[in-house]
């Protein structure tokens, strides 16, 4: 089994590549934003670790559960809350990682193992990846998708582009790049050759 991390910016097209390969290979595909999702609901530690550290702020709903909203603006309007937040989910959702790694490598049932992370390079994650993958779709067919799809202003997207890696910086880590810039028969061709190239 071979265990691969995907990447790219916001609004590079990474669910649907990711469709792709979960319909057409013998792949477990895994999204870090949803394990972090499921590891923060009430009843986990990682929950109960949030609710002590940011107890005071105003990100609660009645029923316990985090206001996404609210704890975004929180996070993203002070740098140390934000860092102190990674700092507890982000660990939590490696370790998680791991434990489905060594599950699935136990099993050997699949040939495939797949990662899809924003923060794949930032977290070290070719520390237990075997390859990185790069998903890349030029900064103007990122914005437009953003406008078009979820509405973004261009204000906003300056501000998401800021946050995230060059394009030269992403290329230096990964071993693959997937061009997202054509059709999607296009993005297809050039999966089928990678994964022909992986057997």
């Amino acid at each position: 089994m071979k265990f691969i991390g995907i990447t790219g910016g916001v609004g590079a097209g990474k669910s649907a590549i990711l469709g792709y390969i979960a319909e057409h290979y013998n792949a477990k595909v895994m999204l870090a934003d949803e394990i972090a999702h499921d590891l923060m609901m009430p009843g986990t530690k990682c929950y109960d670790t949030i609710k002590e550290v940011f107890g005071a702020e105003d990100i609660f709903l009645q029923d316990g559960s985090f206001d996404r909203l609210k704890m975004a603006q929180v996070i993203f309007s002070d740098e140390t809350k934000r860092e102190q937040m990674n700092g507890i989910v982000h660990p939590a959702v490696r370790e998680y990682i791991l434990e489905v790694y060594e599950a699935e490598k136990t099993k050997g049932a699949l040939d495939f193992l797949i990662l899809e992370a924003a923060l794949l390079i930032e977290e070290h994650y070719d520390e237990i990846c075997d390859e990185l993958w790069y998903i890349y779709t030029s900064e103007e067919n990122r914005r437009e998708r953003l406008r078009e799809n979820r509405g973004y202003s261009d204000e906003k997207i300056d501000g998401i582009f800021a946050s995230q890696l060059t394009e030269e910086e992403y290329r230096r880590h990964c071993v693959k790049v997937i061009d997202n810039n054509g059709s999607v028969e296009d993005t297809n061709l050039q999966l089928v050759k990678i994964f022909n190239e992986e057997k």
